[in-house]
């Protein structure tokens, strides 16, 4: 019975979330169901027009999946709603936009937080479809923007993501340590060789903060890397392998968010 109430549960916002884990497994289900739904039918909400109170449903969903700690997967979870519903109404053509439009949310939810905007930008645009996991990676970005070494690091992800760009053809998957010239490029490619694993066991464990937090590490070799090693060479060879040593660098950053969207 408390399950059953518990459903509804919340009603507005700010309101009481589900104690119990059957009340918050259903009220996660209800919600879910009445978003997958009516988005299938063609009613999104438009403008400050929200007849079926989705907003609050989508707003619902995340708080109780964050809050509750509940390690669920957005999208499979949409996924299934739509295979239940696949009998009466096609929900499928409508998964993505459904699943957009529940994180969508979130950026009301951090601001409330008084998180800033622009961490949670950078977790977004790495594209992370549970809830709860999402929630860690913006916490942690949110705390690393206010280490010394953030600003630089920030520019130097942006600066990197421009040149990255600009590159046509593919950039070697691998880096040839014997192309070195600089030795800004050895010291920079021993950094990342030192910090790859334990910042792949940070972000396997989903120990964020401490996975930026050895990233930070990098900053001396990476601001000496860019005073001193001129990346578009002429030399074909080396300048596709420094871009190479700049893309291990940045995929490192990536398994956490992309702070090259950071505004310090």
């Amino acid at each position: 019975a408390e399950a059953m109430a518990e459903q509804y549960l919340p009603r507005f916002a700010g309101d009481t979330l589900p104690k119990g884990y059957i009340g918050q497994i259903l009220s996660v289900a209800d919600k879910i169901d009445t978003l997958c739904g009516i988005f299938s039918i063609g009613q999104k909400p438009t403008g400050t027009k929200d007849p079926f109170g989705l907003r609050r449903a989508a707003l619902g969903v995340l708080r109780i999946i964050i809050e509750a700690k509940l390690t669920l997967d957005l999208r499979e979870v949409l996924v299934f709603a739509a295979q239940k519903l696949s009998v009466k109404v096609d929900a499928n053509a409508q998964l993505a936009k459904t699943e957009q439009y529940i994180f969508e949310r979130l950026r009301a939810y951090y601001q409330e937080a008084e998180i800033a905007a622009d961490s949670v930008e950078t977790v977004a645009r790495i594209v992370i479809t549970q809830p709860l996991d999402f929630d860690q990676r913006v916490r942690a970005v949110n705390r690393f923007r206010h280490l010394p070494e953030a600003e630089s690091l920030a520019a130097a992800n942006k600066r990197i993501a421009n040149l990255l760009k600009k590159v046509e053809g593919d950039i070697p998957a691998t880096v040839n340590p014997n192309l070195f010239v600089e030795t800004q490029e050895t010291a920079l490619y021993e950094a990342l060789q030192t910090q790859e694993q334990s910042v792949a066991n940070f972000a396997k464990n989903a120990d964020y903060e401490q996975g930026l937090r050895a990233l930070a590490q990098l900053k001396p070799q990476v601001d000496a890397f860019f005073d001193h090693v001129m990346v578009m060479a002429d030399d074909e060879r080396l300048k596709n392998n420094r871009l190479a040593l700049l893309k291990q660098l940045r995929q490192q950053f990536l398994q956490i968010a992309d702070v090259s969207y950071l505004q310090c």
